[in-house]
């Protein structure tokens, strides 16, 4: 059963054709994996079927009564509700049910009152209350809750108070909550530790109904899903199976095409060779003509663009002291402690991950260290010579084109300069011109390693920088950061990405007080 329809579904952004005459259908209990470089449109795609952006050409047909569960990391939601106010507005139908079932427990009571009809409905209510495990709602979100870490960071929190990483787990567990008919879920595990990520890798394997995901993080999406959309030149292919069995698939093929459009380039030149030669023999004539109108009429085989792949490479400064950073009985938070004293070494040449839950307060730490933010109590002090290059995990976006962020940063740097060192970044020319707030997350990213490859440093503090990140951007950072001499120390809940850069491990929750 066919639960959405779409129909030669076409979309432009700033003069650029993203999807192009896209038709498919979703099933029910489809587990569909989006996947795609950055820029190729998914997220666009889950905004057009979701109608947060207008359809420009084309249809979008969901069933009747379909109910959607879209994760928007930017969805506005009302600040002053409490983690635990808001995960229940998930059962609101049910919610809405009690209400009246208490306003007819009080009409009840007013003889004016016809008891028949109020007695039938007061059963009709009671009975979906307890078919639909009503009074297990508090145990469901502490269970749902409890999986995803948001009971690290206090349930009752207000979600004004939460940061950008726990507001999305927030949003996550409101989405598995309500159960939708079509889960659509753009890069859930972005802001997940390996525990949680794995019970949210069980939960959808078992999840019932469809779900449509973006995830660049190619273990767990090759887990859970067994269809592949794949988003390529502006159109939308379907392949069975989970993401292995498309790339297998889709190498044959692309051999496939290789091998005919070479054949058919072969074709084309002796084709043309002929015509050249025999076009002004009048013995020959008719036989050029008629290779040339075969010429004509021949449906030319395309090979697909070369996918751009970034090169990340990270400048050296000169060699520091040996010791980077000392923190001494260091307590780090803002307005409450999130942690137990901390003493910490990072000497010269190390490359270390941090690792813990969401919230446990790695971003804090790592921003205390270098002085963002001060710290509750302790010190830390800074070894010699020492020149940070740091990746923040969440920015403001600036309302500045590309070329002119990156001519705010170097602006001795002259017009070539900044587009090459875009281009090496995987920024062609349709993004140098565009304004940054309209740039997707991955291509967003690259913009930011840009922005840090081309000044010097010794030390590089890199907060989650795989998010977002297509699986050739991840290639080429891992390459840059095990070639790169010079110390680092790198928050992440990808092992696939840090085990082979890292020598070292720490774990935060060894001084955390959550």
């Amino acid at each position: 059963m066919s639960i959405l329809n779409v129909e030669k579904l076409s979309h432009s952004f700033a003069g650029n054709k993203i999807l192009d005459g896209v038709s498919f259908r979703i099933l029910k209990g489809e587990h569909i994996g989006l996947v795609g470089t950055n820029g190729e449109g998914k997220s666009t795609f889950l905004k057009l079927i979701t109608g947060k952006l207008d359809v420009e050409d084309g249809k979008v047909e969901w069933s009747k009564k379909v109910r959607i569960g879209y994760l928007d990391q930017h969805a506005s939601v009302d600040q002053s509700l409490t983690i635990y106010e808001f995960l229940k507005t998930a059962f609101q139908d049910l919610l809405d049910k009690e209400i009246r079932l208490n306003q007819i427990y009080e009409e009840i009571s007013d003889p004016n009152n016809d008891m028949d009809i109020l007695l039938e409905e007061m059963g009709e209510l009671q009975s979906e209350l307890e078919i639909r495990n009503f009074y297990l709602i508090d145990s469901k979100i502490q269970e749902v809750a409890s999986s995803l870490g948001i009971l690290d960071f206090n349930i009752e929190k207000l979600l004004s108070e939460c940061s950008g990483g726990q507001r999305t787990k927030v949003l996550l567990a409101k989405l598995l909550l309500e159960k939708p008919d079509i889960l659509l879920l753009d890069e859930p595990t972005n802001y997940l530790d390996e525990e949680h990520i794995s019970w949210l890798k069980n939960y959808l394997l078992n999840y019932e109904n469809a779900f449509v995901l973006i995830s660049h993080d190619i273990p767990f999406l090759n887990d859970v899903i067994n269809i592949v959309y794949n988003v390529n030149n502006k159109k939308i292919e379907r392949y069975v199976g989970n993401y292995d069995n498309f790339l297998a698939v889709y190498e044959m093929q692309k051999n496939q095409i290789e091998a005919a459009y070479k054949k058919q380039q072969q074709e084309i030149a002796e084709l043309k060779d002929f015509v050249a030669r025999n076009k002004a023999r009048v013995a020959t004539r008719n036989m050029a003509s008629s290779r040339q109108k075969k010429l004509d009429s021949m449906e030319l085989i395309e090979l697909e663009a070369p996918k751009i792949k970034p090169v990340f490479n990270f400048l050296e400064d000169r060699v520091p002291s040996k010791l980077i950073f000392e923190a001494k009985d260091l307590v780090i938070g803002y307005e409450k402690p999130l942690s137990q004293k901390i003493n910490l070494i990072l000497e010269r040449g190390k490359k270390i991950a941090l690792i813990g839950a969401n919230g446990i307060g790695k971003s804090t730490l790592l921003k205390s260290l270098i002085g963002i933010i001060p710290a509750i109590s302790g010190k830390v002090e800074l070894g010699e010579n020492v020149n940070i290059g740091y990746y923040e995990q969440e920015v403001k976006r600036e309302d500045l084109t590309c070329i002119d962020y990156m001519w705010k940063y170097y602006p001795y740097f002259n017009q070539a300069q900044i587009r090459a060192a875009l281009a090496q970044c995987g920024l062609i020319s349709k993004h140098i011109e565009s304004k940054v707030t309209t740039l997707s997350g991955g291509e967003e990213a690259k913009l930011r390693f840009c922005k840090l490859m081309n000044q010097k440093h010794n030390i590089l503090i890199l907060d989650e920088p795989t998010n977002h990140l297509d699986f050739l951007a991840k290639e080429s950072l891992k390459d840059a950061l095990i070639k790169f001499n010079g110390t680092i120390l790198l928050v992440s809940h990808e092992p696939d990405f840090y085990k082979d850069i890292v020598d070292e491990i720490w774990d935060a929750r060894e001084w955390s007080n959550l």
